[in-house]
Order: structure tokens, then C-alpha cells, then sequence
């Protein structure tokens, strides 16, 4: 297996693992944060746990997605991979709080503290703004626009599949923008309309990647190959 093919193997599997990380840690925090009585409701510990401990996995995958498709990004785009790295870096800085958050909300319940309500209140409220930031903006930026323009410009995966990143970016960003003015709601329908070719773009970028691979070689490949052929070609002209 070629190096450009076990990085787009393990890129799109580390998406996958996004994904499937996200969306479990989402359901098991959804009574936490979602519930009136979040804040003597001491059942949910564990889920809690569970959900923090799928985040940090979730921050694994994420930094990983970048630091393993930097190199082929780089030799095409050196500005743009960069920015690419920093946002996703970003994104999970803004994941880390949230999981701190949500953390803390569960020592508060454990410690039975007379202040448990105000203060859980509080902690909720960081946790969700930490979504409408990093999942909710940064990603925009980062995996939208900057990574489908990278993937649009350099033909290593469909374009047509890439259109989906340049089309989702600003609409997470707008939409994102949009409910940290108050213009709409957090978990609206227009939000959540908003997500969907962002949704269809990450997703289909982890399966092809996985199970096609790049569409076309890496800059350097092509360089190396074209150099072993100009060499051939001297040798043979010199015998």
C-alpha cells in the first residue's frame, strides 16, 4: 500500500471515528444538559463519564484528521494547510471546555452543594456555547471552506464532493453567527438546515477516503515519479 493511500485510509477512518465519537457523546450528555433537573439528578454520572471520555477520543480523531493530511495538504497549499491545522486545533480547545464543563456540573452534583442549581445552571450554559463556537462556527472555517477549497483546488477527492465543504462552511459560520447575535435560535430548524452540506461533506470525505482513496497523486509523488522517468530517459540517451 502507497504512503498516499494508507494516509487517505487513516484520514477517512479518523473522520469516520469524528462522527461516531460526536454523535455518542451528544446522546449520552443530552439528559444532562437538556434536563430541568439536571442539577439533583445524580443518576446520570455515568453518562457523563462516558460522554467526556467519547469527547477526548473525539479531540484525538480531530487533531488527528489534521496532522495526518497535512504533508499531502502542505505540498499544494502551505497557507491553507496551516490554517487547516490551527482551526481544527481550535475546534478542540472549544471541545475541552465543554467536556471541563460537563465535568465539573458532576462534581457539583456529587459535592450536594446548597449553590449546586445556580452554579449548574451556569456550567450548562458554557457547555453549550462551546458547541455554537467549535462545532458551530470554527468548523465552518476549518473543514468547510479552508479543507474543501485545499480538496476543490488540488483534485484529490471529487470536486463535486468538495463543493459540498465550500457550500457548507459559510452556511455553518452564518448560521453559527446568526445565533450568537440571537437572530436564531440554538438547535433551530434553520440551524440544523444549515449543517446539512456540512454534514454530507465531512461524511462523504471519511468514506471516500476510506474506501477510495486520493483521486489523484500527491504533488511530491508526481515530482518523484517524473524525475525517476526524466532519469531513465538520460540514461538511456547516454548508453
Amino acid at each position: 500500500m502507497s504512503f498516499e493511500r494508507k494516509t487517505a485510509l487513516v484520514t477517512g477512518l479518523l473522520f469516520i471515528a469524528t462522527f461516531v465519537t460526536s454523535i455518542a457523546a451528544a446522546v449520552l450528555y443530552k439528559p444532562i444538559v437538556d434536563s430541568a433537573g439536571f442539577a439533583a439528578d445524580t443518576a446520570s454520572n455515568g453518562a457523563a463519564y462516558a460522554g467526556a471520555v467519547l469527547e477526548l477520543l473525539l479531540i484525538a480523531a480531530n487533531i488527528g484528521t489534521a496532522v495526518v493530511l497535512f504533508p499531502v495538504l502542505r505540498r499544494r497549499h502551505e497557507a491553507a494547510a496551516l490554517g487547516y491545522v490551527t482551526a481544527r486545533v481550535m475546534e478542540c480547545v472549544f471541545i475541552a471546555i465543554g467536556i471541563v464543563s460537563v465535568l465539573a456540573l458532576t462534581s457539583l452534583r456529587q459535592s450536594g452543594s446548597a449553590a449546586l442549581a445556580g452554579a449548574g445552571a451556569v456550567l450548562v450554559a458554557i457547555h453549550d456555547w462551546t458547541f455554537v463556537l467549535g462545532p458551530g462556527f470554527v468548523v465552518g472555517i476549518g473543514n468547510g471552506m479552508l479543507l474543501g477549497y485545499m480538496m476543490y483546488r488540488s483534485g484529490l477527492v471529487p470536486r463535486g464532493l468538495a463543493m459540498f465543504g465550500l457550500v457548507g462552511g459559510p452556511l455553518i459560520c452564518i448560521s453559527g453567527a446568526a445565533v450568537i447575535c440571537g437572530v436564531i435560535d440554538k438547535g433551530s430548524a434553520a440551524q440544523a438546515i444549515a449543517t446539512v452540506p456540512e454534514i454530507i461533506w465531512e461524511a462523504g470525505l471519511g468514506l471516500y477516503l476510506a474506501f477510495k482513496g486520493f483521486k489523484s497523486p500527491t504533488a511530491d509523488a508526481q515530482i518523484t515519479r517524473d524525475s525517476a522517468g526524466t532519469s531513465a530517459l538520460r540514461a538511456a540517451a547516454a548508453s
